[in-house]
């Protein structure tokens, strides 16, 4: 493990691994060895040291997946910037809150993605931005091409070794309160997290990755990528759209993958497909899931068909650790649970007054590692709530049975998960309250086969008016990213009530939960 190198430094990894070995490949495509990411890494820190950026100044990452991306990423961070990884799912309202939060200097961005900033463009402060693809002539009028940030080659040599301390990266949450929170990832984050994966599962330099999740979540770069990257091993990278379940398998099969993240939709169409022998896959070795509890027929597959291939299933968050603790068919750990905690990491099951609970309690889950976060940019109260001496609080229960494993049984917070997404019902309840026909709204999860969860929006309309299901659909959409747009929607005349006058969500959920059949 190279400290260095995870902490800005690309060119102290270099000097620990074969300069000519293979770092990064895109899917069939380019593959870059590990002197080749230093030398653009080295360019992309050039270009944005000429284009104004220092030390603590935001770089904006709105990008599909590619190799230009890790190497934007890695030059923006050896030069102490913080990296913004901006989901490109999001629309237009949503990039331009995160960005006026953020306040980037520089925006990098796809050409397709950018259209949806041309029109917050005056409302921010941005000193350059990086177009990614080929310009339009609208785009040339106002946005550089990539040649200009990564056309200065070179050696670069810091002026000072980036501290530990310092912050990396921002990955906006989905917020409680309805507003997206900047979760803060320093240098050191970076470092344990990479280090805590390569003990857990003896990373060396002969893995090869695929990393199959967008990058602008954790999921796809922190999760196993870096870490064996690290130790001087091979990533596989996927492009960000038309997941196909046997270009996949055909991929793991000739790139000789090892280890994959293979989300639970990705498993259960693997499933599906029936193609799984088709394949040589006896290079695999482990796969990685998580977000969603993969469904118990689906580990017992795994486990029939797939009998040499270790399933690890995790759990964490952003903000709190993305792995703290994972299971293991290999180790024999129940289905239903998360198994142990990574090392260096702590989890601790609390009552409401902040107290440890008995075994077999449930409590909400409380994590501590030197990967949680200290605080969320500029939010000084939604920070003291979460992070409490060190600790993160999750908001999700869970308890721990007598042989010390980690059962994730439900949540504090008012939260939807789908599809391994985050959804927060109060950001979009804040958004259907503001149709003009609209009186009051309620955001509840569903159960749903494939994503666990799905969006139902229970709507009561304004006196008079006669909404309909596809008019707040489409308000959604256009406000909305698309995971966060409600797959149901129900009018009733009014929501149940608490006398205090809360709504009883736990009811709406009950009495939708079914609807799914219907």
């Amino acid at each position: 493990m190279d400290i260095g190198w995870l902490a800005g430094q690309s060119g102290a990894l270099l000097r620990s691994v074969d300069p000519g070995w293979p770092a990064l490949s895109l899917e069939d495509g380019v593959t870059w060895t590990y002197e080749e990411l230093h030398t653009r890494a080295n360019a992309c820190t050039n270009g944005l040291i000429k284009h104004g950026v220092s030390p603590g100044d935001r770089v904006a990452i709105l990008m599909y997946n590619s190799l230009d991306y890790w190497a934007l990423y890695l030059g923006a961070t050896q030069l102490g910037a913080i990296a913004v990884r901006l989901n490109f799912r999001l629309t237009r309202e949503e990039l331009r809150y995160a960005l006026m939060d953020s306040q980037p200097s520089v925006v990098c961005a796809d050409s397709e993605l950018l259209i949806r900033i041309e029109g917050v463009r005056q409302d921010l402060i941005v000193a350059h931005y990086f177009c990614h693809g080929e310009r339009t002539p609208e785009l040339s009028t106002w946005c550089r091409s990539w040649d200009e940030l990564w056309g200065h080659t070179g050696v670069w040599t810091p002026q000072r070794q980036v501290s530990l301390d310092v912050a990396a990266m921002l990955m906006y949450t989905s917020g409680t309160t309805g507003r997206p929170k900047g979760a803060v990832w320093t240098h050191g984050n970076t470092l344990w997290f990479a280090a805590m994966q390569a003990i857990r599962w003896q990373l060396t330099s002969d893995r090869v990755v695929l990393t199959t999740g967008p990058m602008y979540h954790v999921g796809a770069m922190e999760d196993l990528a870096i870490a064996v990257l690290a130790v001087g091993g091979h990533v596989v990278v996927t492009r960000s759209q038309g997941f196909d379940i046997d270009h996949t398998l055909r991929l793991i099969q000739e790139r000789k993958v090892t280890d994959a993240v293979l989300f639970p939709f990705m498993i259960y169409q693997m499933i599906d497909a029936r193609t799984v022998h088709d394949y040589d896959l006896s290079s695999l070795s482990r796969i990685l899931s998580g977000g969603d509890p993969l469904l118990p027929y689906a580990v017992e597959w795994i486990q029939e068909q797939l009998p040499g291939v270790e399933l690890v299933q995790v759990y964490g968050l952003t903000e709190g650790t993305p792995i703290a603790s994972a299971s293991s068919t290999r180790q024999g750990s129940p289905i239903a649970s998360v198994g142990r905690p990574l090392p260096f990491t702590e989890i601790s099951i609390r009552n409401d007054a902040g107290a440890p609970v008995d075994v077999d309690v449930e409590g909400e889950i409380w994590i501590r590692s030197p990967v949680v976060c200290h605080d969320y940019w500029g939010k000084p109260v939604e920070s003291a709530e979460t992070f409490v001496d060190g600790w993160c609080k999750t908001g999700d229960l869970g308890y721990y049975d007598a042989d010390g494993v980690l059962f994730v049984s439900g949540r504090k917070k008012d939260m939807v998960r789908s599809g391994g997404e985050n959804i927060y019902p109060a950001e979009l309840e804040s958004v259907l309250l503001s149709h003009p026909q609209v009186r009051d709204v309620a955001i509840v999860g569903v159960p749903d086969q494939r994503y666990l969860e799905a969006v139902c929006a229970v709507v009561v309309p304004d006196p008079g008016s006669r909404p309909t299901v596809t008019g707040i659909v489409d308000y959604a959409r256009e406000r909305l990213a698309p995971y966060k747009v409600p797959k149901y929607v129900i009018f009733v005349e009014e929501l149940p009530r608490t006398p205090s006058g809360k709504v009883m969500k736990y009811e709406l959920r009950d009495r939708y939960r079914d609807i799914e059949r219907s």
